[in-house]
């Protein structure tokens, strides 16, 4: 019996010494794995996995090209807060008052985007912190709230103030714009970009604009989602007195594309921050934002708040020089560094113009031959005084794709000589 036991005994020791690497055997192939190199696994290759193209966004930060690359602290903060769960509720208010804290404003929120920035900010201006109005929304008892706008100010993406149940009354000048406000008028909207789009001067500037709303008491809510840089954009239009305000965190700033910032009146951003998740919103539900994107929001504006902005500017002209130089020794081509008058997108781009005649090829043609080629280039498309022009962008390039770029659209426009 006692020669069974100790046998046991030996055999649990046994076992228990391998466990913790306390064995002669252990202590050897632990000697042994200090001196063998450890493999590093292999980066996986998605892209490859799933037939997906990779492409060099030569153009802009456009959605359908995933907007833009998110900068290295914006994904060390996604990778770092990965692997832990938070409660939601204390993390959207405390990354909040930090977002606000770096924007000067009393509050900020992220959002699923601009345009959602947009349908949640407009529903709290509508519901307050009035639970029962919450689950009302789209289908607001009585007469529809009323969101005014510049009729030159009318786009795509304003459907998301109507989402909401709301109704957009139209004006033109700020007379129309005072006889327009009555008792339904829950707020009025700004769309900033509107002179970039449209080509087309504010009936209403935006220092008439907000001085209309704060005499009638009325919120006024700018839409910029793509107008850093410059990084002064980021407090000029609440300095000017609008309510509530939107950039898109996706773009310049290079947050997650998926995001977006609201900021302003604390009251205000209160009342959107209910009306979306984690809260039992039924409106902002489905515009949930996880806990990655807010860390990673949160990283991508302190690193654009610290970056050095004039020399990131000349690095980028410096990238178009070196596309122009590239092209010029190609007859009749031209380059031109342009950059737009604002208030969005303003960034270098090079424009690229030629006499067809000489270079038998159009715009359209490079630019798809850019696009189908090996690497895929997506440049843009333009017009100058009538002339079609192909549009290189500089600014969403890495390093050395600057070169790539360079070669081959001078390769494409040879071909064509």
């Amino acid at each position: 019996m006692k020669t069974e036991r100790r046998s046991a005994i030996k055999k649990i020791l046994a076992s228990t010494t391998a466990l913790v690497g306390l064995g002669p055997m252990a202590m050897a192939k632990n000697k042994e794995a200090e001196t063998t190199p450890v493999a590093i696994p292999k980066k996986h290759d998605y892209f490859e996995e799933l037939g997906i193209t990779r492409v060099i966004n030569a153009g802009a930060t456009m959605t359908f090209l995933s907007g833009s690359l998110m900068m290295p602290e914006t994904m060390e903060a996604i990778n770092a807060t990965a692997h832990d769960f938070a409660d939601m509720y204390e993390l959207q208010d405390k990354v909040g008052a930090k977002l606000a804290e770096m924007l000067h404003c009393e509050a900020a929120m992220v959002t699923s985007g601009a345009a959602a920035a947009l349908v949640l900010g407009t529903a709290g201006i509508i519901t307050g912190t009035d639970a029962d109005k919450r689950k009302q929304l789209p289908n607001f008892p009585g007469p529809r709230p009323e969101v005014i706008m510049q009729k030159s100010h009318r786009y795509v993406f304003d459907q998301a103030i109507t989402t909401t149940g709301a109704k957009i009354i139209e004006v033109e000048g700020p007379e129309e714009m005072e006889m327009a406000i009555n008792k339904n008028t829950v707020m009025a909207l700004f769309f900033n970009a509107a002179v970039s789009w449209f080509g087309t001067e504010d009936t209403i500037d935006h220092e008439a604009f907000v001085g209309i709303c704060k005499r009638n008491n009325i919120p006024s809510f700018i839409d910029a989602a793509a107008d850093v840089p410059p990084v002064e954009n980021l407090f000029k239009y609440q300095k000017m007195g609008f309510d509530l305000v939107t950039f898109s965190g996706g773009k310049m700033i290079r947050g997650p594309q998926s995001t977006g910032l609201l900021f302003g009146r604390k009251d205000l951003i209160e009342a959107a921050k209910l009306n979306n998740s984690p809260h039992e919103a039924p409106l902002g539900r489905p515009m949930k934002v996880n806990k990655e994107e807010m860390f990673g929001m949160y990283a991508a504006l302190k690193s654009y708040l610290e970056r050095d902005h004039k020399k990131e500017w000349q690095d980028w002209l410096a990238r178009a020089e070196n596309i122009r130089s590239e092209i010029m020794g190609i007859q009749s081509v031209k380059g031109k560094i342009h950059v737009p008058d604002g208030p969005a997108n303003v960034v270098p781009s090079l424009h690229v113009t030629w006499d067809s005649k000489q270079v038998r090829t159009t715009p359209k043609q490079v630019h798809e031959a850019l696009k189908s080629g090996t690497p895929s280039i997506f440049c843009a498309l333009g017009e100058k005084d009538g002339e079609a022009l192909l549009s290189v962008g500089v600014v969403l390039l890495r390093p050395e794709q600057v070169a790539i770029v360079a070669d081959r659209l001078k390769a494409v426009l040879r071909k064509a000589v």
